[in-house]
């Protein structure tokens, strides 16, 4: 497999070249190593595609996670509260989580465990390979990758995703690099306010 298409969005990548030159190498070494032939293993039943072979999510999801896991990157979870009162909400949204927890206790309300989850984590820096249907392309970064930013978890998302290339031999619905750029430049030069680094990856 290979990168087609990057998006340095706040200079993130420019913020890893400077302090985590290897890391880069890391990631661009773990998709370099999927064979894409490999996980063209769906046979369609849609009724525009059937019976065509198509790349499968999932096979090109555990052949990355097996490339980066083998070069040290892991899954990490960040734990949160939640509460019914806006204005509470408000208040704790950006502590830390037993301060949430704790907060919310004081006030009288009952705090209601929740997380996220990023596919690969490394020396702050979180991976999120993205072969799903495209809402989860926005979920990852304007709640993920932002969330572990905002909380201090990490210094830099990457959100690894098919190009259109790569997206017409999969199964409808999956978003794709081209759509997801113009998403983030319509929000303006800020937003989301983490430092970003979008791939387009196809055979």
């Amino acid at each position: 497999m290979k990168i087609q298409f990057t998006y340095s969005h706040l200079n993130g990548l420019e913020w890893l070249l400077h302090h985590h030159p290897k890391l880069w190498k890391e990631i661009k070494s773990s998709i370099e190593s999927v064979d894409s032939e490999k996980c063209k293993t769906k046979t369609s039943k849609e009724k525009t595609m059937k019976g065509k072979v198509l790349y499968s999510p999932i096979d090109m999801n555990s052949e990355m996670k097996k490339e980066f896991e083998s070069r040290g990157w892991s899954e990490e979870r960040y734990t949160y509260y939640v509460t019914d009162d806006h204005k509470l909400t408000r208040h704790i949204v950006n502590l830390p989580s037993e301060k949430q927890k704790k907060y919310i206790e004081e006030s009288g309300a009952t705090p209601i465990q929740s997380y996220h989850q990023t596919d690969f984590v490394k020396n702050r820096v979180s991976v999120e390979v993205q072969f799903g249907k495209y809402p989860f392309i926005e979920f990852d970064l304007f709640v993920k990758h932002l969330g572990f930013f905002i909380g201090d978890n990490i210094d830099l998302g990457i959100e690894i995703i098919p190009t259109k290339a790569l997206q017409s031999q999969m199964s409808s619905g999956p978003g794709y690099y081209e759509r997801t750029l113009s998403h983030i430049l319509r929000q303006g030069r800020g937003n989301p306010s983490v430092p970003l680094i979008i791939i387009g990856v196809e055979p």
